[in-house]
């Protein structure tokens, strides 16, 4: 299995996780989603699997997205009496994303999709001057 399947595979589960993290911070003043209810933040589950044409017992392990995890946590209820959502108490339920904690998981899934680049940019080169020998 060569090394670009491993990764191409690699980038696309944190592709993945790049756009759900986007749209927790899309939807992080979401009062009210589809389902009537404040927004609930989604997060990526990844597993390891053996890719297929890999032989049985090899350490050629890929990752995939598993399945999107949706966070029951629920968010802060806030004092707001004038908002077209707020309660008879005028309380308003928010959505359970931390816009701070979005952007540090931003961040680290840029960093690995960035490093997952840099393999298949240096297998390129190694291949190219393996062809030039």
């Amino acid at each position: 299995m060569p090394a670009s399947h491993l990764t191409a595979d690699a980038l696309q589960a944190t592709r993945m996780q790049m756009e759900v993290v986007a749209q927790n911070l899309a939807n992080a003043q979401t009062t009210r989603d589809v389902d009537g209810m404040p927004y609930q933040r989604r997060q990526v589950v990844f597993e390891s699997y053996l890719p297929k044409g890999a032989e049985a017992g090899s350490q050629a392990r890929s990752v995939r997205v598993s399945k999107i995890d949706v966070d029951e946590t629920p968010g802060e209820r806030v004092y707001l009496p004038g908002h077209p959502h707020a309660d008879e108490n005028g309380m308003v339920s928010l959505p359970n994303v931390k816009t701070s904690m979005e952007m540090v998981d931003l961040i680290n899934v840029s960093r690995a999709y960035e490093a997952n680049l840099s393999v298949v940019r240096t297998s390129r080169q190694m291949a190219i001057q393996a062809m030039q020998i």
